[in-house]
């Protein structure tokens, strides 16, 4: 069965770019991609392209934590490739304060998150 290519859409195009500047020894998750593409939501769809658009560096992509998550021989193929450029894991996880690849976006937080700082009265 052979997998349809998705249309060459601004999302598909964002998601290939940040997937692209991952420096050769550092990984970024599904989710950090997502958001440096301008999608924050979207990180199950950064899976979805990984999966239809080769010449991509797909092992450099991990769950969120640094976890491989795929299975079988694919997980295995993941952690060598990742290993030959110089990744180190943590157990099962890549060590991610080490090796993690920060895009350089500033975080989506607005005014009114719940997150954000509000002023004194």
């Amino acid at each position: 069965m052979k997998l349809e290519r998705p249309a060459k859409t601004p999302l598909v195009n964002a998601i290939c770019d940040a997937i692209r500047k991952i420096p050769r020894g550092r990984v970024s998750t599904y989710g950090a991609i997502a958001a440096a593409a301008g999608y924050p939501r979207c990180a199950r769809y950064v899976g979805r392209v990984l999966k239809q658009v080769s010449g991509l560096p797909w092992q450099r992509v991990l769950g969120s934590g640094g976890r491989i998550s795929l299975r079988g021989e694919l997980a295995l193929e993941q952690r060598f490739l990742l290993e030959s450029e110089g990744v180190r894991f943590r157990g099962r996880r890549v060590d991610m304060r080490t090796f993690e690849h920060r895009s350089g976006k500033a975080s989506c937080k607005s005014p009114g998150s719940r997150n954000a700082k509000r002023p004194q009265k």
